[in-house]
């Protein structure tokens, strides 16, 4: 019987602790800044599963970014 009142209380005292928890403000993110390829380190990567079109995403690593120039003579 002693179990099944702790057990109770602690349940209510559960519930009680989650109802008054402060929520996380949602962060507020320009429109403009959403198109394009970004590396940010909060930012979630997302997963892709089929086909689908991903109009932001969070570039890691894109293969080798210099920039060669090449002198032809025609």
């Amino acid at each position: 019987m002693n179990f099944l009142i702790a057990f109770v209380v602690a349940l209510v005292l559960q519930v009680i602790a989650y109802l008054i928890m402060p929520k996380p403000k949602q962060q507020k993110t320009a429109t403009k800044d959403l198109e394009y390829p970004t590396a940010e380190a909060g930012r979630p990567i997302p997963k892709v599963w089929g086909k689908i079109t991903i109009t932001s995403p969070n570039v890691l690593w894109y293969g080798e970014k210099d920039i060669y120039k090449y002198k032809v003579k025609v």
